[in-house]
């Protein structure tokens, strides 16, 4: 039986919880609004509004997730000097690319006969950038060449393990973090994203294995997303990032 074929467009709608809710509203076309209530702002913070304060909360909110990369004890303190600074050392305030797989889900799939196109949209307050991924699915093995560029996105090839398709990812540089919060990953780190579709929902899970520096593989939390059947769907056209964040360096206050 052939594979299922991937949705052309898939798309989530996701709301942060901060420190404190103030209830949810129903919009008219069926979307749930999340009132989030902010923090105070910090002393010497020199960027202060609703909008700021909402996203630092949002950070130590998501820490509850149980769901976290446990590291050997030799490396722990580098992730708590990184999470301390992440301000100055978090790479995607610097305009770095988010790698995978903090970059997440894609926004669009566009899938032919022997290779997937990843299309990602620009997110994450305009740091992460509007991008893409072209992934072979013949089942091609990882070029040794290729395999040992070390690059943001690393060498990805792609195989259909009956109605699920692995993406298998190896060759990235050290760079860039597993997500917030100061972790971080070696450059021998390798990322299987495995894709389901069932009905209009797509499954998107992902385990990251690093032996270097990590105790176990970390299994991230799945995912789901729902097809987009809008027609008029479209990704939008990227802004350029910015170093907006280097004048609160200083307040060591965290996103």
């Amino acid at each position: 039986m052939a594979p299922r074929r991937l949705p052309s467009r898939p798309r989530t709608r996701r709301t942060e919880s901060g420190g404190g809710g103030a209830g949810e509203a129903k919009e008219e076309n069926g979307n749930i609004t999340a009132n989030v209530a902010s923090r105070r702002c910090a002393p010497n913070q020199v960027k202060c509004d609703e909008h700021t304060n909402q996203s630092h909360d949002g950070e130590f909110t998501g820490r509850m997730n149980p769901s976290r990369p446990l590291y050997k004890p030799e490396h722990w303190d580098r992730v708590q000097f990184l999470d301390l600074n992440t301000n100055k050392e978090d790479p995607i305030f610097v305009c770095q690319p988010y790698g995978v797989p903090r970059m997440g889900p894609p926004a669009k799939i566009v899938q032919t006969a022997d290779e997937v196109i990843f299309l990602y949209a620009q997110g994450g307050a305009g740091t992460q950038p509007t991008d893409f991924r072209v992934i072979p699915t013949d089942g091609r093995k990882h070029d040794p060449v290729r395999a040992k560029d070390v690059t943001y996105y690393g060498h990805s090839v792609g195989r259909w393990e009956g109605d699920t398709l692995l993406v298998d990812s190896v060759g990235f540089n050290d760079i860039t973090w597993l997500e917030r919060g100061g972790y971080f990953h070696s450059d021998k780190m390798r990322v299987l994203e495995r894709f389901r579709r069932e009905g209009n929902v797509l499954h998107y899970q992902v385990t990251v294995e690093d032996p270097e520096v990590l105790l176990q593989p970390w299994v991230m939390t799945e995912r789901q997303l729902r097809l987009n059947t809008n027609p008029n769907a479209y990704i939008p056209e990227g802004s350029p990032c910015r170093d907006y964040d280097s004048t609160n360096m200083v307040t060591k206050v965290r996103h």
